[in-house]
């Protein structure tokens, strides 16, 4: 089923709100020196990439 025009618009902005997320956390990642939370900010910032290309399949 075709998504709607509201529903495409919500959609981009999920997938912008994830793209920023990743890009903002991948920048803590590389400022932060203790090793624990680099990898944390790191595994946030694939989970936010990863989120973003699922959401990308429904735009089709």
């Amino acid at each position: 089923m075709p998504l709607n025009k509201q529903e495409l618009q919500n959609l981009r902005h999920l997938i912008g709100s994830h793209e920023t997320a990743s890009k903002k956390l991948e920048q803590y990642a590389q400022q932060c020196s203790d090793p624990e939370i680099k990898q944390m900010f790191q595994q946030s910032a694939q989970s936010a990439r990863s989120t973003m290309q699922k959401l990308m399949t429904f735009i089709g």
